[in-house]
């Protein structure tokens, strides 16, 4: 039986400078593939009217969609987080604070998105993905993502509640997390402030 066809609850157009515009990524490794619309739709459980918004940059899909996407089409939306496509990978590379890289999901006119703001310059990284999740009050991963590797986790503000493969448990400021990528896990922001976690995943995740 294919997937259930999903639809976001709420829409956004993408804002130039508030975060990375994915959608020609997304596109590209679509025809490269000699994929479909209809193709791709039916094989991440998504309609195609859906789809295209989001190739476009008019939609920002979920982050469990967008691994859901990544994950079919077998690409890396880490390649899009860039601070300087020249950096050599022998030497030490600095990102500054003022100039990380930032990815939007999710719905954030309705202020329930998750920023992911990199922390490791994904030009040069091949093993390691770092960024600080920022999950705004009732904001959640809206779905269970799965994958191969491990991830660890450390909460610098608020709090989450994580879901591994149906084990809830809430971390709080201070907490530091760890889980095994392969078991189906998401997140929620239970509180009434903003949640930031720096979270660590290797092998990359997207």
């Amino acid at each position: 039986m294919p997937p259930r066809k999903s639809q976001p609850r709420r829409r956004e157009k993408a804002k130039p400078g508030d975060n990375l515009l994915i959608g020609a990524y997304l596109k590209h490794a679509r025809l490269n593939q000699r994929r479909s619309l209809r193709q791709l739709s039916d094989e991440v459980g998504c309609s195609e009217s859906f789809l295209s918004k989001v190739e476009n940059d008019k939609l920002r899909p979920s982050l469990a969609m967008l691994h859901r996407i990544v994950s079919v089409l077998g690409v890396s939306i880490g390649k899009l987080f860039v601070a300087g496509n020249d950096a050599d990978p022998s030497t030490l590379t600095v990102v500054r604070a003022n100039n990380r890289p930032i990815l939007k999901t999710g719905h954030m006119r309705a202020g329930t998105g998750i920023t992911l703001e990199s922390l490791v310059p994904m030009s040069t990284a091949v093993l390691l993905e770092a960024n600080i999740h920022r999950v705004a009050p009732g904001g959640s991963s809206r779905g269970l993502i799965q994958h191969q590797g491990e991830e660890m986790g450390f909460v610098l503000e608020g709090r989450i509640e994580l879901n591994v493969q149906g084990k809830k448990v809430t971390v709080n400021k201070g907490d530091t997390f760890f889980f095994q990528s392969h078991l189906k896990h998401g997140y929620r922001n239970p509180g009434k402030t903003e949640a930031q976690i720096v979270w660590i995943n290797t092998p990359q995740s997207f």
